[in-house]
């Protein structure tokens, strides 16, 4: 079982910036990728970014320029940095994980609980 631990949610106020984390441990072989999507109240959940080691990384258009994305392989751990954060942030953030138990078993996706993070003055 592959369990994701997010942190780093929050209050913030318009044009603050916050530093969320994503620790995954477990039985994991292979970790491909990470990434972060989010849920805006009362709408979809979206894609904010992913990072694996073949792609590099991948922006929304919404986070380009103001949010990035990284990971320390080492610590099976990836980190969404949002500098400029706007009213319309204001979401829940899911972490995710791409992941093999084995050489020869297929990637699977597993989710963190969620973070909230509200930007309001």
């Amino acid at each position: 079982q592959v369990q994701l631990v997010e942190s780093g949610g929050g209050l913030v106020q318009p044009g603050g910036s916050l530093r969320l984390s994503c620790a995954a441990s477990g039985s994991i072989f292979r970790l491909s990728q990470m990434g972060w999507y989010r849920q805006p109240p009362g709408k979809q959940r979206e894609l904010v970014a992913s990072i694996n080691s073949v792609a590099g990384t991948n922006y929304a258009d919404f986070a380009k320029g103001r949010f990035t994305v990284t990971s320390d392989n080492a610590k099976k751990t990836a980190y969404l940095q949002m500098n400029s954060l706007k009213p319309e942030d204001t979401a829940v953030y899911y972490c995710y994980a791409r992941w093999s138990g084995s050489s020869t078993s297929l990637p699977i996706n597993s989710w963190g609980q969620g973070t909230q993070v509200i930007v309001s003055s």
